[in-house]
């Protein structure tokens, strides 16, 4: 009986629509999910929301509506989008789940039974943007190295998790099991950041200050912290302790995850996992980042990319294959229309779609539309294509094994390029007009007709709808076991006078120039009409505006002001300024940036908050953007 397969992506935090970042780590668990069904292994692929703590609040605040309509709304937008790009998830939790409510508050009042938990006053620098305290030494030139910015001095009563008692113990497990965190750089992280001393965790929130969480067991006044919530998800949605879902599926449990959460998921739940008595799970498996314009994706910087959009574009598959075959797991990597349709006409138009089209055209005109006997008694050589058939299914099945996508499929397309060669090499338009070669002709079509049954099936994970419409073009049966592992490490499968359907371009090839051009204007046709140039000025004039460069320490929205930001500035001075960013930018945001402001600007007074002073931004086709700097310098500055 083969072992299940159980794999989790992190429950995204629902302050953000989702985008690139989070289609692919989902697609890894549905790629993994798909190779691991091809084994014969019953599976369960877990994804879904995470909705408590300080952003959500901040977000729905932002937007004038509750917390609760709030994730509603976002957390619909990420279980939308998952069945639209072919993601066959088992389950979908959200943290707001009653059963996972239950879950959480059983599993604290185990750890607060056993004595790991305990209460205190803490004075420590918070990142709300993080929802987290920070030390000293894990700040980057004393800010937050996710958001760079400050945190800010808090000092309240909580309560503390002990996870310094299991500093050594966790130590010694991660040395012990080399691939419990993947791929090793990780691994080599995580022990870095444990040869320092582990403080102990702040799990709670005082009610006097957020509301939007679980309630704890034992206290009523405070909810836990969201990353104690969250982590749990994983085993509340197999019904732990007792459910069979449970007891089936943790054993073997794996978690992805990108590198900027690795703490939490290497640190935080082995440890919570060891204090709640439950089994640890198998790997933690980390992945870099999409970077686009050499930075990582932001909804500041405006590069954030939409899935559906390049799925619209250029199709499911396309899609699917580009994040999997230009990701080296593990690593960042560069995203770019123009790369992918360079991948697209390279990898799928030329050398797949190619290979398929010619193979079914030839198998057409010299077999009359039928897979043929594989030669006859005598004049057919040996199948050429068998060994190296078998050897691209092994190196496929050790790579996908691993999570290195980009080397599973690059064994598959070695193997179709090899395809490609043999089709020149034998050349079956001259040994169709030799009478004395048929039999070598019909062993030729039939190899080249096997190798695109074994290549329909490896490219499942990856590409089901190419993969059904290979295999339907070779009149192979849909409800039959074409993408079982057993059989792609079996030549000689394909049935002989098996009825070949017509064929269609899987991958008609795309004009690079006139794909990456469709959104911008073409040449000699009328540009964007942008607003009217003002009546000119004297340099005089201009020279009365007294521009300075300012540094946001800290943003938050005015009450009943849709639109309205209170921002405090250091220009050489602390100032206040209202800005209208509200539908533009959450307050995390803009904290820590270096702008530009008019600094003598008559003070005039915006819901009751007085203005100090106007924030330069850039607008055009409802587009907003915050006049940055793109080095360090001195705020108060003068800018000319």
């Amino acid at each position: 009986m083969t072992q299940p397969f159980y794999i989790t992506t992190p429950i995204y935090y629902v302050n953000a629509k989702p985008h690139l970042g989070h289609a692919y780590t989902t697609l890894v668990a549905d790629v993994q999910t798909r190779f691991n069904t091809m084994h014969g292994r019953e599976t369960f692929f877990l994804t879904g929301t995470d909705e408590h703590g300080d952003k959500i609040v901040r977000a729905a605040e932002n937007q004038n509506i509750s917390p609760r309509e709030y994730v509603e709304e976002i957390s619909g937008l990420f279980q939308d989008l998952w069945p639209k790009l072919n993601y066959q998830f088992s389950s979908f939790i959200r943290t707001t789940d009653p059963r996972h409510i239950e879950i959480v508050k059983q599993v604290l009042q185990q750890i607060y039974d056993r004595g790991d938990i305990y209460f205190s006053e803490y004075e420590g620098l918070y990142c709300f943007g993080c929802e987290r305290f920070y030390t000293e030494r894990e700040l980057v030139e004393g800010k937050c190295p996710d958001h760079e910015t400050a945190p800010e001095v808090i000092k309240e009563s909580n309560y503390f998790f002990k996870m310094s008692r299991y500093q050594e113990w966790l130590i010694a497990h991660i040395k012990e099991n080399p691939d419990f965190i993947r791929p090793e750089r990780y691994r080599n992280e995580v022990l870095a950041f444990l040869r320092e001393p582990l403080e102990d965790l702040c799990i709670s929130r005082p009610k006097s200050r957020l509301k939007w969480g679980i309630t704890l067991p034992f206290d009523d006044q405070y909810v836990t912290y969201v990353w104690f919530d969250a982590l749990l998800n994983y085993v509340s949605a197999l019904d732990y302790p007792k459910g069979p879902l449970f007891k089936k599926f943790w054993p073997v449990a794996q978690h992805i995850t990108a590198k900027d959460i690795i703490k939490p998921h290497g640190i935080y739940w082995p440890i919570m996992l060891k204090a709640a008595g439950i089994p640890l799970y198998r790997h933690l498996n980390v992945h870099g980042y999409w970077n686009v314009d050499e930075s990582k994706m932001s909804k500041s910087l405006g590069n954030v990319v939409e899935p559906l959009a390049l799925v619209e574009k250029y199709g499911l598959d396309a899609f699917r294959f580009f994040l999997m075959r230009d990701m080296s797991f593990g690593l960042d990597s560069s995203f770019s229309e123009e790369g992918l349709v360079q991948r697209y006409n390279a990898d799928l138009a030329n050398d797949l779609g190619n290979l398929t089209s010619r193979v079914l055209a030839m198998a057409r005109k010299y077999c009359r539309a039928r897979v043929p006997q594989p030669g006859g008694d005598t004049g057919a050589s040996p199948s050429e294509l068998a060994p190296l058939a078998l050897e691209a299914v092994e190196e496929y099945t050790a790579c996908m094994a691993e999570f290195t996508f980009h080397r599973a499929l690059q064994a598959v397309w070695q193997f179709i390029n090899q395809m490609n060669k043999y089709v020149d090499s034998q050349a079956p338009w001259a040994l169709a007009k030799d009478p004395g070669q048929q039999d070598q002709l019909r062993r030729v079509m039939y190899d080249l007709l096997e190798g695109l049954r074994i290549v329909s099936g490896l490219i499942y994970p990856v590409m089901p709808q190419t993969s059904r419409k290979m295999q339907d073009q070779l009149g192979l049966d849909s409800q039959g076991d074409n993408n079982r592992l057993a059989g792609l490490r079996k030549w000689g499968l394909l049935p002989a006078d098996t009825r070949l359907a017509k064929s269609k371009p899987l991958f008609p090839r795309i004009d690079l120039k006139a794909a990456v051009a469709k959104d911008k204007p073409a040449p000699g046709s009328a540009a964007p009409k942008s607003a009217p140039v003002k009546p000119q000025i004297s340099l005089d004039e201009f020279a009365r505006v007294d521009l300075r460069v300012a540094k946001v320490l800290s943003a938050e929205p005015i009450p009943k002001a849709k639109k309205l930001l209170k921002l405090t500035i250091e220009c050489g001075q602390q100032r206040t300024l209202v800005a209208g960013l509200a539908q533009v930018y959450r307050p995390e945001e803009l904290i820590g940036k270096s702008v530009i402001i008019i600094a003598n600007l008559t003070p005039v007074k915006l819901m009751g908050v007085e203005s100090q002073g106007m924030l330069l931004a850039a607008g055009d086709d409802g587009q907003t953007a915050v006049l940055t700097l793109d080095r360090d310098i001195r705020p108060g500055s003068q800018v000319r």
